[in-house]
């Protein structure tokens, strides 16, 4: 049962998945007096019982399958925080029941289901992605250089580094059939979405090798890219998954200069703006006020405002990944259809 109620003092919200995002989204939730979670579900009794701890979801209002969470409680707003493959379902789902949708990065791990939802955003109903680099001051910044502007970003080289093999072994995230692939699809997702929304490129066409951990080539642990976009500039994107640790650089070049985007681990990104002389300026941001997803969820809900990371976005990022895959196991360069 469900639905909007404008009398509703708060945003009733239900997580489905009782993981990390749903107990650290979730809790963005419950911290926003905007809002407040009543229900979750997960297939699992031990992530139902943390998670009902950490978001004060009492067992009555604790479900096993997300339908029955879906068909019992008064919601306006669900929670997406599951293994990749089941999202399609899941959104689908929550948007036929009238309800506002936060999933969390990918969309879909298929192209044709990605480009459905797409289509399903565009009514009343919000649909965001959990792609948290549109909140970041420093990316915000970066894309202000080139959106509505003359310049275009000429060249793009991104990389992320991290303990992704080692660190998800034996998880859903190194099964394909529940993470839909590899690191790319996982962590390399947020570097792709990166470099896409930031630039406002149009990928046309990309180049990939890949090492896969598998027998069955589908879960890639190192993964490099190489993209062409419709507005005659070029990409690498690298994603190595046997580091020590998390960084991360995004250098983009145009014909006045660069921005380079740089960090550790999941700390906020630092922005260095490098000027046609070779001088550089750093930007201070005060990254204690950045947005949180559930507060950029809410405020879509409220303006009635597109979210800041649309369907749209999620769908190119799922177009190019899928591509790169396809890539990686032909030997040939595979264009990407984005319409």
């Amino acid at each position: 049962m469900s639905g909007a109620n404008p009398q509703q003092e708060k945003l009733r919200v239900g997580v489905v998945g009782g993981g990390y995002i749903g107990k650290t989204v979730g809790r963005e939730f419950e911290e926003d007096p905007r809002s407040t979670v009543v229900a979750l579900a997960d297939v699992s009794d031990a992530a139902r019982n943390e998670a009902g701890e950490v978001l004060y979801v009492g067992q009555g209002s604790q479900y096993e399958k997300y339908t029955e969470m879906l068909d019992a409680e008064e919601l306006d707003a669900v929670l997406i925080g599951t293994p990749h493959t089941f999202h399609y379902e899941q959104v689908t789902m929550a948007l036929d029941d009238g309800l506002h949708v936060l999933c969390d990065k990918p969309l879909t791990t298929d192209r044709d289901t990605a480009r459905e939802l797409v289509e399903r955003s565009e009514g009343d109903q919000v649909l965001m992605i959990g792609y948290q680099r549109h909140l970041n001051q420093a990316f915000v910044r970066a894309r202000e250089r080139w959106h509505g502007t003359d310049l275009t970003p000429r060249f793009i080289s991104a990389e992320i580094t991290q303990n992704w093999i080692s660190r998800f072994e034996d998880t859903w995230r190194t099964d394909s059939d529940l993470s839909g692939g590899g690191n790319l699809y996982d962590t390399g997702s947020h570097l792709i979405d990166a470099v896409l929304w930031t630039t406002g490129l149009t990928p046309a066409s990309v180049q990939a090798t890949m090492k896969f951990a598998d027998d069955a080539r589908r879960v890639d642990e190192r993964a490099q890219l190489t993209v062409e976009f419709e507005e005659g500039s070029s990409a690498s994107i690298s994603v190595y998954s046997d580091a020590p640790c998390v960084r991360e650089h995004v250098h983009i070049w145009d014909d006045e200069g660069a921005l380079y985007l740089e960090g550790r681990q999941w700390e906020p990104r630092q922005l260095t703006e490098i000027e046609e002389d070779s001088t550089t300026v750093v930007p201070y941001f005060d990254n204690r006020r950045q947005e949180s997803k559930a507060a950029a969820f809410i405020d879509s809900i409220e303006s009635g405002k597109e979210p800041p990371a649309t369907a749209r976005d999620a769908f190119a990022v799922t177009a190019l990944t899928e591509a790169a895959y396809e890539s990686a196991r032909s030997g040939d360069r595979i264009s990407i259809d984005l319409d």
